[in-house]
């Protein structure tokens, strides 16, 4: 079983900075998947950010992409997003997930794991 557990979250001015934490435990993750997904109120959840642990190659929805960057530490088992320049429509519930399969995926049925969520709030 894997527990990935979310920190970071807040309420933060329109412009402002927040970095996002997700730890992982339970599992040994040397070349796995590691990524972010937001969901706005009623809207569908959405990727965000992914990163491979093992080889350091991420991808970024192109919504953003130049503000907002992932990091992996594989022997820590834990993944950071920076988001910088935050936008009101940045706000969301920000969940981490992790997928066991090797090439970077966007897509939710890829992961297999999955954070409670932390609240991100950009105001105007």
């Amino acid at each position: 079983q894997v527990q990935l557990v979310e920190s970071g979250g807040g309420l933060v001015q329109a412009g402002g900075s927040l970095r996002l934490s997700c730890a992982a435990s339970g599992r040994t993750f040397s070349r796995s998947v590691m990524g972010w997904f937001r969901q706005a109120p009623g809207k569908e959840r959405e990727f965000v950010a992914a990163i491979s642990l093992s080889g350091g190659r991420y991808i970024y929805a192109d919504s953003v992409k130049g503000r907002f960057t992932i990091s992996g530490d594989n022997a820590k088992n834990v993944v950071d997003l920076q988001m910088a320049s935050l936008k009101p429509e940045d706000t969301a519930v920000y969940y981490c997930a992790a997928s066991r399969r090797i090439l970077l995926v966007r897509t939710m049925a890829e992961y297999d794991y999955w954070g409670q969520g932390t609240q991100v709030t950009v105001s105007s």
